[in-house]
């Protein structure tokens, strides 16, 4: 019976008889045995094989084996006697699948850089680290499903090509089926006909589901969506992907403080998921990348959050004994230099900082009394900044229309959005959550480009 070695690592018993499948780790030949670490993903430890003369074409298999080669084992666990492992598998039979020739393969046992490992995105999945970043990921995502499901919330899939620009700021990238070397122009060659385009007009690549989960969320309450958005940022930083994924629930009936509410729940459910689902993972960032990943993660866990206003968080960072790079003046956005002094210098806990000014923020934010400010939310996060950013939504259509008008969006382009307040019009919040950036947070990891399998940035699209 084919085991997964997670399994056998936590439940085997001695004298069972089993078969393994993975990709080998290492090979110590002795005089009459050799030792075989297979991996199978399923874990960060792999499991010790005894490979006896007696296994049938002993010598030819071992010559056969390296690292990186795949391989099927069959055999009986036994206790181990080396320190650090419990069981171990005495082989009775060796099949070999592909072979890796070991003067050539890119991963051999030995420290690699992260810089190296993402030019081999096709293998670093087998390292420890980027193993361990990867089942995390499927961890949190699963514990993202939970959370929503177990509330009864509806998950959506909106659409990744989009006609609007959600946020307003226009990095988004276009996609076209016009033959690019005789792109149609208008009567006036002054600029591109769009409407011989495939869709009849100009289309993009997502920035967020977030308008349409807004519909979704007229008809059924609460819905959320997670799937790739899109950002045509020109950003070459580590903190910053041209294609990420995108936590992002509606709730219809709702304001700024069940907003809130939710966002500070829905953070501890997936820190304490994961550290129940991958305890060895976790302990593993935790003494290779970064020795307060878990105490980071007891903090989220068991720390109320701080609430603030922005008004408040601008005069704490005035009065603030340290020299900022960028400026602090009430009106102008947060920097992630501000946004960490409050979490990690000043609160030591997560930070939620509210009522920001209306002209720094997205035109779908609900407008304040004081038509100065809107009804959004930002969580700061230690060591990270900003880790999730929500709102209330402006369900006044007059104050709405306004909105669209003051930073220069074409009214027409939101025709259907404007009608959810034409009819049955509700307060309605939300927010958003970059999975890559909660990964990051979560495992240590200082580069997003190692926390996602096939990173996408400015001149890398190489798999």
């Amino acid at each position: 019976m084919t085991r997964r070695i997670s399994d056998l690592l936590r439940n085997g018993q001695p004298g069972e008889t089993v078969t393994i499948q993975g990709w080998v780790r290492t090979k110590r030949e002795q005089k009459e045995f050799s030792f075989v670490e297979v991996n199978d993903g399923s874990s960060l430890a792999g499991l010790q094989t005894v490979v006896n003369q007696d296994v049938p074409d002993y010598a030819a298999a071992i010559k056969r084996i390296s690292t990186g080669a795949s391989v099927e084992i069959s055999g009986t666990l036994v206790e181990s006697p080396a320190k650090g492992q419990r069981i171990e598998l005495k082989a009775s039979a060796i099949a070999i699948f592909g072979e890796a020739d070991a003067e050539t393969y890119p991963l051999q046992k030995k420290r690699h850089s992260f810089e190296f490992l993402r030019t081999i995105a096709h293998l670093r999945p087998r390292t420890n680290t980027l193993g361990a970043v990867f089942r995390v990921r499927n961890a949190a995502a699963a514990a993202v499903h939970q959370f929503f499901q177990e509330r009864h919330f509806l998950w959506i899939h909106t659409p990744i090509i989009s006609a609007s620009d959600c946020e307003g700021a226009g990095e988004m990238f276009t996609i076209t089926n016009f033959d690019l070397t005789q792109v149609p122009l208008t009567n006036d060659k002054q600029a591109i006909d769009f409407s011989q385009d495939f869709f009849g007009k100009q289309a993009f690549l997502t920035v967020s589901g977030q308008l349409e989960a807004e519909i979704m969320a007229t008809a059924f309450s609460n819905v959320y969506t997670f799937g790739p958005t899109f950002r045509a940022e020109n950003s070459n930083t580590s903190r910053h992907l041209a294609e990420f994924w995108m936590v992002e629930p509606e709730m219809a009936f709702c304001d700024l403080d069940g907003d809130m509410e939710l966002a500070e729940a829905f953070l501890k459910h997936i820190f304490k998921s994961v550290l129940e689902t991958c305890p060895e993972d976790m302990e593993f960032f935790n003494q290779r990348i970064d020795q307060s990943v878990l105490a980071t993660a007891d903090n989220i866990i068991n720390s109320e959050f701080a609430r603030i206003t922005y008004t408040e968080a601008i005069a704490l960072l005035e009065q603030a004994n340290k020299t900022f790079e960028y400026p602090v003046e009430w009106g102008l956005d947060l920097q992630s230099e501000h946004e960490r002094y409050l979490a990690e210098d000043y609160f030591k806990k997560p930070t939620i900082v509210t009522d920001y000014p209306a002209h720094i923020k997205a035109f779908y934010m609900r407008l304040n009394e004081d038509g100065k400010t809107v009804r959004a939310m930002d969580i700061l996060a230690p060591k990270i900044g900003e880790i999730i950013g929500g709102s209330q939504r402006e369900e006044r259509l007059d104050v709405l229309q306004n909105r669209i008008q003051a930073v220069n969006l074409d009214p027409t382009s939101y025709w259907w959005y404007l009608d959810l307040r034409r009819y049955g019009t509700v307060p309605h919040a939300g927010f958003g959550l970059g999975f890559e950036r909660l990964i990051q947070f979560m495992t240590g990891m200082t580069n997003i480009r190692d926390v996602i399998p096939f990173p996408r940035a400015p001149q890398e699209i190489e798999f």
